[in-house]
């Protein structure tokens, strides 16, 4: 008598499938989860008939190249957060003028850019799973660029470089002088509050990602820790955004300590987040 295996078994949220556990060929379970894949470069997998599974590693190829763009990423934005934490405690002390600040904050935007593209190559580089297949991941050749919409790692990592992208156009528009009120809102206010928005969008598709649907604490789980305090992080720089409103009338900000205190505390979680991401690597 002829036996079918179960069709594969999908989660996530929407249209993201973040988790997809199948029957392999051979009998027992085979597990891929997104983020493991992608920054551990493991699968699990249950033997026919074990009670409990173990993790398969990509090749060492995918091992390597992991290693590498997660320690990059990492550095980067340790790097970028203790800048943008400088900065903000170089203006809240008064200890430098505007120029001074806005030099170290463009410096470490410029590694939060850094740190925004290869978590997107961290994403296109991945080893993939075969559905279907024995359990393995399977490594593909080097690519600079791909466009994966029903990915949510891939959504995620893309809104946070854009994010990085309008920070810098915020970061750039600084330097002018003589501006207006009106135009220092529209050039600088209006970038940082919409770079923060894709922040929080980032951070939410991120959450999606490794709770496999709904939000939820996985107190256990490293990646969590990682997703929860970056996001924590851009929850901060917005509040920060929204205080340096300039008032139309006076041209004084909504509340410059605030501003200060909000870009500095959300600078030391992308700082924390950065450091604890060195720990999440095959």
């Amino acid at each position: 008598m002829r036996t079918f295996s179960a069709p594969p078994r999908a989660e996530g949220a929407g249209p993201f499938v973040t988790r997809l556990t199948w029957q392999p060929p051979g009998g027992g379970t085979a597990v891929w989860e997104s983020r493991l894949a992608r920054r551990r470069g493991l699968i699990t997998v249950h033997p026919p008939g074990a009670t409990a599974g173990h993790r398969a590693r990509a090749d060492e190829t995918a091992v390597a190249r992991l290693r590498r763009l997660n320690a990059i990423a990492a550095t980067a934005f340790v790097l970028g957060g203790a800048l943008f934490a400088a900065g903000a405690a170089v203006a809240q002390l008064g200890s430098g003028d505007a120029t001074t600040c806005a030099s170290i904050y463009f410096v470490g935007g410029l590694c939060f850019n850094t740190g925004g593209y290869v978590s997107l190559l961290q994403v296109i580089n991945a080893p993939r799973h075969v559905p279907g297949g024995a359990g393995a991941l399977v490594t593909q050749r080097w690519r600079w660029w791909s466009y994966e919409p029903a990915r949510a790692d891939w959504v995620s990592t893309f809104v946070l470089f854009a994010g990085t992208l309008v920070f810098a156009v915020n970061l750039l528009d600084s330097f002018l002088q003589g501006l207006t009120v009106q135009q220092i809102n529209r050039l600088i206010w209006a970038p940082d509050v919409i770079g923060c928005v894709l922040f929080l969008i980032s951070g939410h598709l991120a959450l999606v990602e490794i709770c496999h649907g709904r939000p939820r604490l996985l107190p256990r789980n490293l990646g969590w820790w990682i997703v929860a305090v970056n996001q924590l992080g851009s929850v901060l720089f917005m509040v920060a955004a929204i205080a340096t409103y300039s008032r139309p009338t006076t041209g004084d900000l909504v509340n410059a300590d605030i501003a200060n205190w909000g870009t500095l505390t959300g600078a030391l979680c992308f700082l924390i987040g950065g450091l604890l991401q060195l720990f999440e690597r095959p």
